[in-house]
């Protein structure tokens, strides 16, 4: 079991246990199609996402990501759209938990790493919700259609769902 130290912009003296191994053991339920590193690579939350968590992650996750560190860039999203909300938003709807101050992608980045935490089922059920979006994308999208839905399909990239398969 390792101990992971954070102090990033949004904690001071946070810490973890890595409890898996990196990428594995994941919930059967749980099944992400692109993983963190492909994730930021591709470009997700206009790159303004994850620019001072370096230390807390493996490098190589970050050697090709597309990040901004000065502000929000939705060119840097791979659909070229922003699809994202305030932090803001996301606190009034109580989707954050202290121990993931920035949401979502924070919680499955440490999942992915290897840490198991109390909020997982609520991550999960929620990434589960989410997949909805791909049957609207099948309904009304030709097949390789970028352009078709944009904002949707960059929404089911920051929940790990690779909208490019549609």
């Amino acid at each position: 079991m390792k101990k992971i130290f954070v102090s990033d912009l949004m904690q001071k003296k946070y810490f973890y246990f890595l409890t898996e191994p990196e990428g594995k053991n994941f919930d059967p339920r749980f099944k992400p199609e692109l993983s963190p590193k492909e994730m930021l690579e591709l470009g997700v939350f206009g790159g303004k996402y994850m620019t001072d968590c370096r230390d807390e992650f493996p490098k190589e996750w970050f050697k090709k990501a597309k990040l901004c560190h000065e502000y929000h860039d939705q060119k840097l999203n791979f659909f070229k759209i922003n699809a994202s909300q305030p932090l803001s938003v996301w606190n009034k709807k109580g989707w954050i938990n202290p121990d993931d101050p920035r949401g979502w992608f924070q919680w499955y980045c440490r999942y992915f790493f290897g840490r198991r935490h109390e909020d997982d089922e609520r991550q999960i059920k929620r990434w589960m919700a989410f997949r909805r979006h791909l049957g609207q994308i099948k309904k009304y999208c030709p097949m390789g259609e970028f352009d078709c839905r944009r904002r949707q399909r960059q929404a089911l990239l920051h929940w790990a769902y690779d909208s490019r398969k549609i």
